[in-house]
């Protein structure tokens, strides 16, 4: 189920698709608090004509939204795609060539159709190992050079180390995080909101 749509001219607007978790599900909050609508109400007061489709749902993993990408693309032909994916695949000890397969192939399956991709990077917690967590932090940037899509630094830093701005499970920003959500998102999305999707499909 699709959420956070903007008030925005629809028929005038391009289309960007949001796939990811709880993280930009808004999860524990209202819809409306979310970082994705936050975005909306952005582009809307700058005069931009894109609006953001949430389609994220708590506890998605890279394998999930690999699976509901084709039918998402093929439904609402976006111009952009923003994969917010990962972060549950890393909690749960998933292997990396895992996640690296399945962000290759969102990233290749909405470069086909003509998007644009923005791969978000996310951190986990050290208990895994040293090893474990470098490769997971680095398959983000990975995918996004493989597909020639482009990789925004860690969107909770200065978040995810600040207990005020976390909910009682330490895992999920609170409400008052998420407008620091979209500033850790914006300059990295900014650039990309006049750019033609570049040419060249990356091979699993």
């Amino acid at each position: 189920m699709l959420m956070g749509t903007s008030a925005v001219a629809v028929a005038e607007s391009r289309t960007i698709l949001v796939l990811g978790d709880s993280i930009s599900a808004a999860y524990g909050m209202d819809l409306e608090q979310g970082w994705v609508a936050l975005l909306n109400d952005k582009l809307a007061a700058e005069g931009i004509a894109y609006r953001a489709l949430n389609a994220s749902i708590s506890g998605e993993t890279s394998a999930g939204g690999w699976a509901r990408l084709p039918p998402l693309l093929e439904r609402h032909q976006p111009d952009l795609v923003i994969v917010e994916l990962g972060g549950n695949d890393g909690l749960r000890g998933y292997p990396m060539t895992q996640l690296r397969q399945n962000l290759l192939r969102m990233g290749n399956a909405a470069r086909v159709q003509g998007a644009q991709v923005l791969f978000l990077q996310m951190e986990i917690p050290p208990n895994l190992g040293p090893r474990y967590t470098t490769q997971f932090r680095e398959c983000f940037e990975w995918a996004a050079h493989q597909t020639g899509g482009h990789w925004a630094p860690f969107i909770l830093a200065g978040i995810a180390t600040n207990d005020r701005l976390m909910q009682a499970d330490g895992i999920h920003p609170t409400a008052g995080a998420q407008p620091l959500i979209l500033d850790n998102v914006w300059p990295s999305l900014l650039p990309l909101l006049d750019d033609s999707a570049p040419e060249g499909i990356a091979h699993e």
